[in-house]
């Protein structure tokens, strides 16, 4: 058994008190070496978490007397003559990030990532663990892993371990329900919430079974959802083997319409991970490598799928309705077709370059969003198969398939799997999908479109309202009342005469002041636009293009004209009345 124990004494430091003991076998012939961890599953970048560590400490823990440290690494540790001895490793960590990967301390609470702050012995990852958490009289504990004493987890390796957060306070509110027979658990923490229980706990309850219905099993006894509600504005969600951290605000605003579409979807998007990329796993992460990049090419199953499913499923459960989804789906739209590396990137590049540039914007046009697209390219799948096999077969099936292959035994899918089990279903060689939309950079407007309208709607294209983006192609922000170029639609009149961080000041000689789309809406055929670029006052000119448009807004919406058999095939897709 491998002990942890965890303790703070001011709060208002943000620093944790860390220990780890494991005793050494007396034949080992290497030293010691221990890790922690570089990156976190769930995010697919390296973060480092060496940068939170202080004054890092070896003893042997029946004598106190010090072992010789060595830091081999930015995150790994060699203790020698550790042999035959129990060995105590201290040194604190600062918990002072507040997301859903996080970790946090205060005096209200203290809020774990484990991944962020536990070593393990090499060699030793799937030895059984326990956390011991020093902790003030009238906490509780909100947490995935099981309290076998007061205020002592158990976890049955490592791996468990930092894959089970937890939250610890006085103030936790807590309801519980029951779906397929198993335990769920949802937590607040942040005492400005008000969660309305009646109505959380039965549109969780709804979701959850419209889930465990979709894949016939589950792979944890119980699930935790623990959220952090927090009284400034925030979003962000964690996936994990039995539970989810949620970190949301602000706070009083938790119950209405927009907030609480956000909570659900979230909510929603995150339970579906338990199986898909927790159990259901890439074989480039079987097991996890936590010191460096595990590259994989599938993150468009992994969080693609899961993004069309985390909001379908809401309206399939008739937890939200048919136009509430369409909303969401907008979004998604919106956000694919703004960025031109759509062009330049396949969403199967896109899974590897995660661990490049994956979460921050990047240069222009150069990615694409393995959320965004891989959920545009899931539902193109779903209303393909529905549409061949008559809504007998869906992605459903393939989901079910993958679960009952690899969620359930353990073993790590590829690229080549998921392909067969698609094509399986299916029931045909899909090259122009996968070679077209998966490893290509193809156009999804039209065989979209055309899947959309088998179960009676459609993508409808509206012309953008702007001047200077639907005219010219460029898009501004006004920054301390200077007007700024963010985006330059390639090949567009904007193109040609402007650039990303010119300060526009004015148009033909009129001074730009908030009134940059009516100086643009004149219909003269030549603008003469001023800006500073680096500190310099140049003038260009731009000419709008008859018969083109940029950024036309994309969206789906039934079609007053479907048929009543596209109309029944909504039905079956949605699960709601046309």
């Amino acid at each position: 058994m491998i002990h942890y124990y965890v303790s703070f004494h001011n709060p208002l430091t943000f620093y944790l008190q860390v220990q780890l003991q494991l005793a050494v076998p007396a034949e080992a012939t290497e030293p010691l070496e221990l890790q922690l961890p570089a990156w976190r599953p769930g995010r697919y970048e390296l973060q480092n978490f060496g940068q939170k560590i202080q004054r890092v400490e070896a003893f042997d823990a029946d004598s106190d007397a010090a072992l010789p440290l060595q830091k081999l690494t930015k995150d790994r540790w060699q203790i020698d003559g550790a042999a035959g001895r129990t060995v105590r490793v201290q040194y604190n960590f600062y918990a002072h990030q507040m997301d859903a990967g996080g970790s946090w301390l205060d005096e209200t609470q203290l809020y774990l990532n484990g991944i962020q702050c536990f070593m393990y012995a090499e060699g030793r990852r799937s030895e059984p663990c326990q956390l011991h958490l020093a902790l003030p009289k009238g906490w509780q504990i909100a947490c995935g892993m099981q309290e076998v004493e007061k205020h002592v987890l158990a976890a049955a390796s490592f791996d468990q371990l930092v894959d089970s957060p937890l939250i610890a306070s006085p103030t936790l509110q807590h309801a519980e329900y029951e779906a397929g027979g198993l335990p769920f658990h949802v937590w607040v923490q942040g005492s400005e919430a008000r969660p309305n229980w009646p109505v959380i706990v039965r549109d969780f309850k709804a979701f959850s079974e419209e889930q465990l219905r979709l894949f016939g099993g589950f792979p944890a006894p119980d699930y935790h959802f623990l959220n952090q509600i927090l009284p400034y504005k925030h979003y962000h969600g964690v996936e994990h083997l039995n539970s989810t951290v949620v970190t949301l605000g602000p706070a009083e605003l938790l119950m209405t319409e927009a907030l609480y579409k956000e909570f659900l979807g979230v909510s929603c998007h995150e339970l579906f991970h338990v199986w898909n990329i927790k159990a259901i796993r890439p074989a480039e992460m079987q097991p996890y490598d936590y010191t460096r990049e595990n590259y994989f090419r599938t993150c468009f199953v992994a969080e693609g799928i899961t993004t069309y499913y985390g909001e379908y499923l809401l309206a399939r459960a008739q937890v939200r309705s048919a136009r509430q989804y369409f909303d969401e789906l907008n979004t998604v739209l919106r956000k694919h077709y703004d960025d031109h590396g759509r062009y330049n990137l396949s969403v199967a590049d896109a899974s590897m370059d995660l661990w490049l540039d994956g979460y921050k914007p990047g240069v222009p046009d150069r990615k694409v969003s393995v959320y965004h697209k891989g959920a545009l390219v899931a539902l193109l799948l779903d209303l393909h198969i529905r549409q061949r096999h008559n809504h007998q077969r869906s992605l459903d099936d393939v989901m079910r398939r993958l679960w009952q292959e690899f969620g359930q035994t353990g073993i790590g899918y590829t690229e080549e799997d998921y392909r067969r089990i698609v094509e399986d279903v299916a029931g045909e060689d899909l090259s122009w999908y996968f070679d077209g939309h998966i490893y290509g950079t193809q156009e999804l407007e039209t065989p979209l479109d055309e899947a959309l309208r088998t179960v009676g709607c459609a993508l409808m294209v509206q012309a953008s309202g702007s001047a200077s983006e639907g005219l010219f192609g460029f898009r501004t922000v006004v920054k301390n009342e200077r007007t700024e170029v963010t985006d330059i639609y390639p090949d567009s009149p904007a193109a040609r005469s402007l650039t990303v961080d010119d300060q526009i000041v004015a148009v033909n000689g009129r001074r730009v002041d908030m009134n940059l789309q009516t100086l643009l809406s004149t219909g003269q055929p030549v603008y003469d636009i001023s800006v500073f670029r680096q500190d310099r006052l140049l003038t260009v000119s731009l000419q709008a293009e008859p018969g083109r448009r940029f950024w036309d807004k994309i969206t789906v919406d039934k079609r007053p004209d479907a048929t009543p058999a596209e109309q029944a095939g909504f039905r079956q897709w949605l699960n709601q009345a046309f």
